[in-house]
Order: structure tokens, then C-alpha cells, then sequence
């Protein structure tokens, strides 16, 4: 297993999930979700990760934020005319998510298999709360809720975040957060937008007790 630096802390995580799997209930899969800002490694190390499992003899399936075949392509369209509001990102969003929950990640789960997943339910609350909408009322869109049983989550600063972006393209427009930054340099916008995002993903790191990884090492770099 190669997800995280350091022997040690590699051996205390994989006692962690191995755990987590004898405790769990029969016929009841893991839920494991990758969390952090664009740039900060997490894609490489889930596909690490999920390498691992399948070396370990488990099942494991992969779900994707924004990647339902009913709702990604509409959010595609309304991002190309730049045409989303806040809070419509916000619903479509979570309709893709309770779409995939309901047609993807709980079969599988209450088949046995261990889902990991590429963002979870937390990227919406980072994002959606970097542009300004309440919390509570976030949850309740979102609702009802399932909590991961582990999540990982890929430590970066603004200014790492937004150098790794640079280094391979222009973040696009609502990627930069400018629909609501109002900053016609898209990287500036970026800049500004992650600063957000990534403090509202330090709160949550602290209230649902994350194991975040520190990901300012250049081997952690990917596209996601």
C-alpha cells in the first residue's frame, strides 16, 4: 500500500481498515471517500488505494462526484452557457449524488463491496459553502445523509493548489469559482475561490475527524 508516506502510518491506517471490515455488518460493504482540493493528489492515491484492496482479496467498485449518466450531462450543458446560479449547482449536485447513492453506492455496499469514492458528499459542502450558501440548509438538500466510514483527505495550500493547476491549464469558469468571484483572470479567480473551499474543508476536517494527509509533496501531484 503506497497511499500515504511513512511505514508507520501506513501500517496504523491498513490495522484501521481492517478493522473497520471484521466490525462490519454482514452483507455490508465499506464506504470510503478521498476528499481535497483540485491538485492536491487525492485521484493517484485513490487508484493506488483501490490497487491495494484488490491485492487484499476485496471487492471493490468506484464512484465519481458529478458523473451520473442522468444528471452530468445537464450540468454539462448549463455550464457551457454559464447559466448556473449558486444554488442551482447546489440541486443538480445533489441530484447526481442521490441518484449514484441510490442506483450505485448502496447496491453495493448492502452486496458486500467496498466503494471508494473519488469526492463525496464533503466536496459539495466545501464548494457549495465557498459560494455562500448556509450549512444547514446545505444538509438538508443533501438529506438524507450517509456517512462515510473513512475519509481521506488531501491536504494542500491555496497557493500549491493553484500552482499544480497552472502548471497544466486554465481552471475553467466555474471551476475558478468565477460566477461568483466576479474576477475575469481565471486563475485569479482560482486563487481566490480555493482559499475558500479549502478553509471550508479544514472546518469539516475538524467536526467529522478526517485522516488528513499532508499532500505538499510533489509525489502526491494528479488531476484531481
Amino acid at each position: 500500500m503506497n497511499i500515504i508516506p511513512g511505514f508507520e502510518r501506513r501500517r496504523r491506517i491498513s490495522k484501521q481498515i481492517a478493522a473497520l471490515i471484521e466490525k462490519r455488518q454482514e452483507k455490508r460493504g465499506l464506504l470510503i471517500a478521498f476528499e481535497g482540493p483540485d491538485g492536491s493528489g487525492k485521484t493517484t492515491q485513490r487508484k493506488l488505494f483501490k490497487q491495494w484492496l484488490h491485492s487484499e482479496g476485496h471487492d471493490v467498485t468506484t464512484t465519481k462526484w458529478n458523473s451520473s449518466a442522468l444528471i452530468k450531462p445537464v450540468v454539462k450543458v448549463r455550464k457551457q452557457v454559464r447559466a448556473l446560479s449558486a444554488e442551482e449547482f447546489c440541486l443538480l449536485h445533489a441530484a447526481d449524488y442521490r441518484y449514484r447513492m441510490d442506483s450505485e453506492i448502496l447496491p453495493a455496499l448492502w452486496e458486500g463491496t467496498t466503494v471508494v469514492a473519488d469526492r463525496f458528499l464533503f466536496t459539495a459542502l466545501a464548494r457549495d459553502a465557498a459560494r455562500g450558501l448556509e450549512l444547514d440548509w446545505l444538509l438538508k438538500v443533501y438529506s438524507p445523509l450517509f456517512w462515510p466510514d473513512l475519509v481521506f483527505y488531501f491536504s494542500v495550500s491555496p497557493e500549491t493548489s493553484s500552482q499544480r493547476i497552472a502548471a497544466d491549464r486554465d481552471p475553467s469558469y466555474y471551476e475558478a469559482g468565477q460566477d461568483i468571484t466576479q474576477i475575469d483572470n481565471p486563475l485569479q479567480s482560482y486563487r481566490t475561490f480555493i482559499t475558500r473551499v479549502i478553509a471550508e474543508y479544514e472546518a469539516l476536517a475538524g467536526i467529522f475527524k478526517f485522516v488528513t494527509i499532508d499532500a505538499e509533496q510533489s509525489d502526491m501531484i494528479s488531476t484531481g
